[in-house]
């Protein structure tokens, strides 16, 4: 249980992080949504935790940019005066063969993706070091795991987490923080429902478990994460993908 926990979930008006926002809420921790375009859809899921007898909070954000998620973590701060756990699951996708790829299109998925996760996780660890405790939590993906043709950029910023994952379990493991990663594979999402039928069907050929993972399925492991159950565990990258990276 994560009773009185304060949990900052990026990206969570939608798909993954919204299922872990509520399956952290559920466990019993105070969850600060992290928005940036979605408002309806976070009050949205801002109505559903609360309707379960949960307790949260919404910000919005651009985690892309320093000086927002500065105000951002000043803003629970000053409210709650700690952060328990950190989960960095804001993403976006711009997909295309590198030939054709814009600079625009590549800087704007690292800018969110990863950078994002930079700039979350300078300004959580202030506050963690402090408390001498703390979960981080980063979403990566199969496809930084093992790269996906039309997905120059999405696989280098998803590669670049599970780097600034290892080095930053390095860096806080002393401190009492432990920072894991979550690579989840092909997850029946609103990003995922946008492909083909062709392309569903090509993927799921792809995974031994032979279908797409739910939502839930991920919260599950994050929630693991952050809980005392995985204390031990520090600087790993979970692969939750039907077996896709066997």
């Amino acid at each position: 249980m994560l009773k009185g926990k304060i949990a900052v979930v990026t990206g969570a008006s939608r798909g993954i992080g919204r299922a872990i926002a509520v399956k952290l809420a559920a466990e019993g921790a105070v969850v600060i949504i992290n928005y940036n375009r979605s408002k309806d859809e976070a009050e949205k899921v801002k109505e559903q935790i609360e309707a379960s007898g949960g307790q949260v909070k919404l910000i919005q954000c651009n985690v892309a940019s320093f000086e927002s998620c500065e105000k951002m973590f000043e803003e629970v701060m000053k409210e709650f005066g700690r952060i328990d756990i950190l989960v960095n699951n804001a993403g976006i996708t711009k997909d295309g063969l590198l030939m054709k790829m814009s600079e625009d299109d590549f800087d704007a998925v690292v800018d969110t993706n990863l950078k994002g996760a930079f700039h979350c996780i300078r300004f959580v660890s202030r506050a963690m070091i402090r408390q001498r405790s703390g979960r981080i939590i980063n979403i990566s993906s199969v496809s930084g795991v093992l790269g996906n043709a039309g997905q120059a950029n999405y696989a280098a910023s998803k590669a670049g987490i599970i780097g600034l994952t290892k080095t930053m379990a390095r860096e806080l493991a002393s401190r009492g923080i432990t920072v894991n990663g979550i690579a989840p594979g092909f997850v029946d999402t609103e990003m995922t429902q946008v492909l083909s039928d062709e392309v569903k069907e090509a993927a799921t050929k792809q995974i031994p478990l032979g279908r797409f993972g739910k939502p839930e399925d991920i919260a599950n492991m994050a929630a693991y994460l952050a809980s005392e159950k995985a204390a031990y565990i520090t600087g790993q990258i979970i692969s939750v993908d039907g077996g896709m990276a066997i």
